[in-house]
């Protein structure tokens, strides 16, 4: 029987060293960043006024450039190897290659973006009776690929 919803429990984050060709990357060859709580994948696109006076008053509007921002929280785990490769591209202003997919990258209808990431946003929290957190931003860098299983 197909799933009529998914969960976000059953989303996976995959990571990777960054790719100079980023639309090589392949979440299957990917690492799964397990140590993820919530995550919010948020896609757009600018917008171009292409209004004429030819249509009957209503405003005209296409899509321009599209950006991809990754934001998540993590358990503070230095022992952990994906918290150390995305806190190490925040400290270097590097890179690191990222898919957040709403599925593991096997599953039918697994789908989402891949690509280099520059992480923008590393704060970490530190509430007195819970784990210490870290919020994390990630913003796309270089798209590789919109990932969808279909086979």
């Amino acid at each position: 029987m197909a799933k009529t919803f998914l969960l976000g429990m059953e989303a996976k984050l995959y990571y990777t060293a960054a790719s100079e060709t980023p639309a090589t990357l392949d979440p299957a060859s990917m690492t799964e960043v397990s140590n993820v709580k919530d995550l919010s994948l948020t896609m757009e696109a600018g917008e171009a006024d292409i209004t004429t006076r030819g249509n009957s008053g209503w405003r005209a509007t296409a899509p321009t450039l599209r950006e991809c921002t990754c934001e998540f929280q993590m358990q503070f785990k230095p022992s952990d190897a994906a918290f150390n490769a995305i806190r190490t591209a925040f400290v270097t202003a590097g890179e690191i290659a990222l898919a957040p997919l709403t599925d593991a990258h096997a599953t039918v209808g697994a789908f989402g973006p891949v690509g280099n990431f520059t992480i923008t946003n590393f704060s970490v929290n530190q509430p007195l009776e819970e784990a210490i957190t870290v919020d994390v931003t990630a913003k796309l860098s270089a798209f590789g690929l919109l990932y969808e299983k279909t086979e």
